[in-house]
């Protein structure tokens, strides 16, 4: 005999879209490393077949350190004449950089690495079946709306690092670091969804301990880029 099919009633609640200001603070050093003028074109000489027999540009520590950073306000940079290739290149000199601090500038991070980091971080616990299910459930985003966020704190210092390259060619790396930093960030999240608030910022801080954000974080091997989430009063 037939049963009868018992009927699921779904309620769906209207959306109640909160923001609230968030502060993340880093808890071990920052290690940044945006593509410089240099590397881009290099990359694009790469890929168009330019470069197979033109020699390498000179290794300026500084001005790798320089246009490393995510500058948030103008970067300074001056012509020069590279004497390895004869062309000319914009550099950023320890000079211009130090006039740029005292004008106050100021630099920035990519603002989705540390909701990437904590939705990286809820899937390895098993607090999620997948990362799509956190995409929608909440959105971590600079206060200025950009896709960079800036970092306040101690101003960069140069980091010079050994690395491996292509088959375990080894070449040295002048790359920006923030000792102490935090940014300030607005969290938006849905009051009446199924993942409250209080779960949003236990995700933020299992990416903070276990992911990290920038070079070296502890996803790639390292201790670098931890970070905890903090509310603003």
């Amino acid at each position: 005999m037939a049963t009868k099919k018992e009927e699921t009633t779904v309620t769906m609640k209207p959306l109640k879209i909160k923001h609230i200001k968030v502060r993340i603070v880093g808890d071990t050093p920052l290690i940044v490393h945006a593509w410089g003028i240099k590397e881009k074109r290099m990359m694009l000489e790469s890929q168009t077949g330019k470069n197979k027999t033109k020699k390498k540009p000179t290794k300026m520590p500084f001005d790798d350190f320089a246009q490393a950073l995510y500058w948030l306000t103008p970067m300074p940079t001056e012509t020069i004449t590279d004497p390895s290739t004869q062309e000319d290149r914009d550099v950023v000199t320890e000079q211009l950089f130090d006039e740029a601090i005292k004008n106050g500038a100021r630099f920035g991070f990519p603002a989705n690495s540390f909701k990437q980091a904590a939705n990286a971080a809820a899937y390895r616990l098993g607090w999620v079946p997948n990362q799509m299910a956190l995409r929608g459930s909440y959105f971590l985003n600079a206060e200025d709306g950009g896709h960079l966020v800036e970092i306040k704190g101690d101003k960069p210092m140069l980091r010079e690092d050994m690395v491996r390259v292509g088959l375990g060619v080894a070449d040295i790396r002048y790359r920006p670091i923030f000792e102490n930093w935090y940014c300030d960030m607005i969290l938006e999240y849905n009051a009446s969804g199924n993942m409250p608030l209080e779960d949003i910022l236990n995700c933020i801080n299992a990416g903070g301990y276990a992911v990290g954000a920038g070079e070296w974080r502890p996803e790639k091997d390292g201790q670098f880029g931890r970070f905890h989430v903090e509310i603003v009063k």
